[in-house]
Parts: C-alpha cells; structure tokens; sequence
C-alpha cells in the first residue's frame, strides 16, 4: 500500500510539511486525520497528505490515538535532557 500511494502521490515540499507540522502542534488532540486534511490552510492531495502523516509518525512527531486523533508529540527540550544524562546514550 505504501508503494502504491508513493506512486499516485506528489512528494511533499518542505513548507507543505511545515505547514502540516504546524497545524497539528496547533491543535494537538482536537482533530482526527481527516478532519485535519479538511481544516488545512492549504489543499493538497490526499496521497501527499497521507505521506506527510506517514512521516511525522515515524519521527515521532505525532501519534494517534484509539479515536482516531492526531496529537504533537515532539518535544525538543525534553530530548536536549535525555542528551545530557549519562545514563542514555542517543
């Protein structure tokens, strides 16, 4: 499946990614998915999107939870800590 969308998709620019990011660290945990695709300031393809999506999953920048809602989960000073701490190494 993932093949498939890479194929009928448009790759994302980097400000369509930003802007996507943005959305969503905006409104953390009010919006599902596709209402998100909905409320964007910008339309896109819904392949595009579901890359963009696919991606922010995987650097763990947002998760999604049992209902289906998007949250931002990314947070930066709490990595730059763990950095520091000798116990973990990254």
């Amino acid at each position: 499946m993932a093949q498939q969308i890479l194929k009928s998709a448009r790759h994302p620019n980097l400000q369509t990614v930003i802007m996507v990011e943005k959305f969503i660290k905006d409104n953390s945990m009010f919006y599902t998915k596709r209402e998100i695709f909905k409320h964007l300031p910008k339309k896109m393809l819904w392949g595009t999107y579901k890359i963009i999506i696919d991606y922010l999953e995987e650097t763990l920048k947002i998760t999604t939870d049992k209902d289906g809602v998007i949250s931002y989960i990314w947070n930066p000073e709490l990595l730059e800590k763990i950095k520091n701490m000798q116990e973990i190494k990254i």
